[in-house]
Order: structure tokens, then C-alpha cells, then sequence
């Protein structure tokens, strides 16, 4: 059942675009898998579209002519077991398989699984290398991303750098945990869960659902990768600010910002989305922190009447940079997101109108796109001289140990 319900959802993916994450939990819920199976599943859906490419490379070694969609699906969960679950024996892998294609009617194509399947086992320590290593059709290949991603970040990083990037991507997501300060201790906090300290921050130390434990119910942490943490510090709070989250879901910056001024300020959460806002209010209340409120409304109608001392622009974007928590992010259109710029921009301009003179604002991004960033921010300062770049940072999955974010920091000149 766990390897039906992968197969479905990636073929709900293919068919309709539709988020990993969505389709994958509605299904096991329909399915009615535990635990166990729901993670098996988990993991063979999220490692096929992390691979896809790699796993029809493989395939093709061996099959040659069109495949059907849903047969190309079953053979790349096949070939994913054999080449990445050393736990699930070969034989598990193309047995499985072969059953899967029979039960769905696809007996004809039975043979045809089983033979490239069984010729993949027969070569799982030793699997076909992808040709052309030094070129970006290697690295799109090797690490299933699409060329025009690759081009970008050869541009941005060098061969080297986007091959590191890329295989960063591909990589298990640390789980980071901030600290509710105003309840608890870092120290204290690692008493009560299974956390490590890493450079970056304390990162979770083995899997399972962290919301369920008496620490989370009682409002002692949140999760929270350290590049958005930082996005929050650069902003210098103090107790008794008055702070704007201008795209405030799912909240973490929210939740950063009170408890970096002690509870003791005033938050207004923003989104336009009254559901995810709704979390944010939850989480909230959860952690007992009062100085947030909850705002519904699109940023670009924020009331330029109102000022604050630090904004907060965590603007929507492309993504890119949290692909190894989103791994479906990768296979976005390129098309649909050449008028983010534009969309940043805008946003930006309403944000920017409710810094007080002297105040703050802060742009950010989860990508490392540079027309998202830093071309965005450039072209702001040029056409708002009254604000100042004092901070500007891109953070790397391969070397900050985080997700990739930007942020930029841009101080009010007083009014004279």
C-alpha cells in the first residue's frame, strides 16, 4: 500500500502540478496508512522527484522506446529502492514492482519492469555513470535539477560551488528549534528533547513529530531555520518597538521578533491569507506571546498612515532556496516566475511606506536568484534615497548549513 500511494502521488504531481506535500498527505489519509507506512511512502515519493532525472537515466540504460507515464512512475520507484535504499532488499524492490504494474492492469508491461529492474539490481554496486561530468547536462542529470536552474547557479557559484548547492539540495533537511525565551533556556530546552548543537543552531536529533511532545504544547519552541532567524537579528529589535511582518505566514518571524524584545513591543502579523494567519495567531497564543496581533490584507494596501520602527519584507519568491524541504520547488516553470521582480518590487514600495524616519526595513527572500534579490533591493534604493543599504547577505545550503535566504537591510534617514 505505501508504494501504491507513492505511485498515485506522483502521478497526481505530473498531472496536476499539485504540491508534494498536499498530495502526498491526502492520499495516506485516504489510504489509511500508520505511521510506518505513511514514511515509507514519504520517502519514496519525495526521493523520486529529488532524483527524477538520475532515476530515468538509469532506466534508460536498460529500457529503450516510449514508456507509458504511470510505468516510467513505477520504474522510477523501483529503480529509486535499488539505487538509494540499501535497507530494501533487490528482490523486495522488483517484486514489489512487477505487482504494483499487475494490479493496476498494466500486465503487459509487467515483463518489461521486471527485466529492467532485475538488470539494475544485477548492477547496484556498480551503476551506470552519467556522461559529460564538467558539464552543466551532467550536474542537471547527476543531481535532477533542469538545465536552466543549473545555468544559473554555474553563473552565480562557479561549477564547483553549484555542484556543492545542488547536492545540498538533494540532501536530508536539518530540523532547527528556537527557543522560546520567554518561557525557557537553550539549555533547558536540550534537556527536554533529543537536540545537538550545530554552528548554525540546535538542530533536531532524530526524526519523529516534535509537535506532539509536552515541550511544544507548551509553548517552549518553535521551529525555525537559522537564515530566517537572522533576518530577524539583522533587524537590532529592543523592548517597546513597534514591528510590521508585512508576509507574516507561517509566522516565525513573528514569533522571533516578540521574543527578541521580551514580549515587551508591538507585532502586527500580516498576510493575505486569513487560514495561514490563523496559524500564526494559534502559534501565538501557544507561546503566550500577546504583543502579536494578526492582520488580514495583501501588502501592497498597507496604510502608509501607520509607521513602524522595522518592517519586515519576506517577500514571495521563487524558492529555490529551501528546495531540499520542497524538492517539487525544482520542476517550477521558469516562465511563471520572470514576473516575480516586478511583484517583489511593488510589495517592497508598499512596505517601505510604513517606515517611520529612522526605522527599518528589512527585504528577504528564501532563494538565491540575484533578479530576485539583489537586482530587487538595487533597484529600490535607486528610486527611494531616503533609505539606505547597512546589510546584505546571502546565505548557502552548502555553506551556512541553512536554507538558502538574502536579506538586506535598508535604514530611513531621519526626516530633516
Amino acid at each position: 500500500m505505501p508504494r501504491r500511494t507513492a505511485l498515485e502521488a506522483l502521478e497526481r504531481f505530473r498531472r496536476d502540478s499539485a504540491w508534494s506535500r498536499q498530495v502526498l498527505d491526502g492520499l495516506a489519509r485516504k489510504a489509511g496508512l500508520d505511521s510506518r507506512d505513511t514514511a515509507l511512502a514519504a520517502r519514496l515519493f519525495y526521493g523520486v522527484l529529488q532524483n527524477m532525472a538520475l532515476c530515468d537515466f538509469y532506466i534508460g540504460c536498460f529500457a529503450k522506446g516510449k514508456l507509458e507515464p504511470k510505468v516510467r512512475d513505477i520504474l522510477r520507484l523501483g529503480t529509486y529502492q535499488l539505487a538509494f535504499m540499501d535497507r530494501i532488499p533487490a528482490s523486495a524492490a522488483v517484486n514489489e514492482s512487477v505487482a504494483l504494474c499487475r494490479s493496476l492492469g498494466y500486465g503487459r508491461a509487467a515483463g518489461l519492469v521486471n527485466a529492467v529492474l532485475r538488470r539494475l539490481a544485477d548492477t547496484r554496486c556498480a551503476l551506470p555513470a552519467v556522461p559529460g561530468e564538467g558539464t552543466e547536462e551532467y550536474l542537471s542529470v547527476r543531481w535532477s535539477h533542469p538545465k536552466w536552474l543549473v545555468e544559473e547557479l554555474v553563473a552565480l557559484r562557479g561549477y564547483d560551488g553549484a555542484e556543492r548547492v545542488l547536492e545540498a539540495d538533494n540532501a536530508e533537511p536539518p530540523v532547527y528549534i528556537q527557543a522560546n525565551t520567554c518561557r525557557t533556556t537553550e539549555e533547558e530546552l536540550m534537556t527536554l528533547l533529543p537536540l545537538r548543537r550545530t554552528g548554525a543552531g540546535l538542530v533536531l536529533d532524530r526524526d519523529g513529530d516534535i509537535t506532539r511532545t509536552e515541550a511544544f504544547e507548551k509553548g517552549l519552541f518553535y521551529v525555525q531555520d537559522p537564515a530566517a532567524h537572522a533576518v530577524v537579528t539583522a533587524a537590532e529589535l529592543r523592548p517597546g518597538m513597534t514591528v510590521l511582518d508585512a508576509c507574516a505566514a507561517p509566522g516565525g518571524k513573528s514569533f522571533t521578533a516578540a521574543i527578541a524584545m521580551a514580549d515587551r513591543g508591538a507585532v502586527t502579523a500580516r498576510d493575505i491569507l486569513a487560514k495561514k494567519l490563523a496559524l500564526v495567531a494559534e502559534g501565538a497564543a501557544r507561546m503566550g506571546l500577546r504583543s502579536i496581533t494578526c492582520q488580514c490584507g495583501d501588502a501592497r494596501d498597507i496604510d502608509g498612515g501607520v509607521r513602524y520602527d522595522v518592517v519586515f519584507a519576506d517577500l514571495p519568491c521563487s524558492g529555490l532556496g529551501v528546495i531540499r524541504k520542497k524538492p517539487d520547488i525544482r520542476y517550477r516553470d521558469p516562465r511563471e516566475l520572470a514576473a516575480l521582480p516586478q511583484l517583489q518590487s511593488e510589495l517592497l514600495d508598499a512596505a517601505a511606506r510604513a517606515v517611520r524616519p529612522g526605522g527599518r526595513l528589512i527585504y528577504s527572500t528564501c532563494t538565491w536568484r540575484e533578479m530576485e534579490n539583489g537586482a530587487v533591493a538595487a533597484s529600490f534604493l535607486a528610486g527611494h534615497p531616503a533609505f539606505t543599504k547597512t546589510l546584505e547577505r546571502t546565505f548557502w545550503p552548502d555553506r551556512d548549513g541553512t536554507d538558502g535566504f538574502y536579506l538586506c537591510r535598508m535604514d530611513r534617514a531621519n526626516a530633516i
